[in-house]
């Protein structure tokens, strides 16, 4: 056997070097002009690029401007009154069932109370946010909060 007629352990070569000077005149054999003919070029990976923009989108991503913070269903006591009988015990669940309010991502809504419109019948609420002028209402008509 002679050195000629070795074979490879591996058959992946690696990249051709080129650009070491020699015989190949002008540019090396690197072809002319362009990143690819500067010394020490590299060319990064698409997903470097991405990578490397990323300090620029700062915050929380695109939806930035939108609240984190938990959206209320709100329900005025004049729905109540159509939606209700005299004497209703009413809770989240309760207008969730009745379609009063809708569920948000599958998820039980936070109720609030406002006091716009007239009410007449008395009920009891609980597990829900009222506001003031909408708890004056309900007590004025006999109805009552329970937390």
């Amino acid at each position: 056997m002679q050195l000629n007629q070795l074979k490879r352990k591996v058959a992946n070569k690696g990249p051709k070097r080129v650009g070491r000077g020699g015989l190949r005149g002008k540019t090396s054999g690197r072809g002319t002009k362009g990143q690819k003919a500067r010394a020490g070029h590299r060319i990064r990976p698409d997903i470097r690029e991405t990578l490397k923009k990323l300090p620029k989108l700062r915050g929380r991503g695109r939806q930035s401007l939108k609240s984190i913070k938990k959206k209320t269903a709100v329900v005025n006591v004049s729905l109540l009154e159509s939606a209700f009988a005299a004497g209703d015990t009413i809770t989240p669940a309760l207008l969730l069932e009745r379609g009063v309010v809708r569920a948000r991502r599958g998820r039980m809504p936070i109720v609030k109370i406002l006091a716009e419109g007239e009410l007449t019948k008395k009920f009891i609420i609980s597990g829900c946010a009222i506001s003031e002028s909408a708890k004056e209402k309900i007590e004025k008509v006999g109805g009552s909060i329970a937390l």
